[in-house]
């Protein structure tokens, strides 16, 4: 487990805005050379609205011109771990296909995954892909 890419994103948990669910959400992500990017949850009253802190992160990065990704960490202060939604899965995999995904919680419970473990099949446009 990378233990700098988690305490990035346990850091980042701190910023989570989520007064609707109150479940706070940290990520980092590092590009291939090394640069770390973190990301929060942030709610919205419309729910459809809402961002994760996946995304957050992957956005963040993508809008400074990174394209490439190692590991992604996704941190949650609770007992379990957390679990990406659906979406995030999806944009994982066209932006960080091969991402190491660590999930964890601010007590150290961890595991790592493919992003494939965690979206096999993912949805893809282009047919030859």
């Amino acid at each position: 487990m990378d233990k700098e890419l988690v305490n990035v994103a346990k850091k980042a948990l701190s910023k989570a805005y989520s007064p609707y669910s109150n479940y706070k959400v940290g990520a980092a992500l590092r590009t291939k050379e090394g640069k770390i990017y973190d990301g929060c949850n942030i709610e919205n009253a419309s729910f459809g609205l809402t961002v994760c802190a996946e995304r957050v992160a992957l956005f963040k990065a993508l809008s400074e011109g990174e394209k490439e990704f190692t590991e992604l960490a996704v941190v949650i202060d609770d007992e379990i771990l957390p679990s990406p939604c659906g979406a995030c899965r999806q944009v994982i995999s066209e932006l960080a296909p091969n991402a190491s995904i660590i999930l964890a919680t601010v007590n150290g419970l961890y595991k790592e995954y493919s992003v494939e473990e965690l979206l096999p099949n993912a949805f893809k446009l282009d047919k030859d892909d």
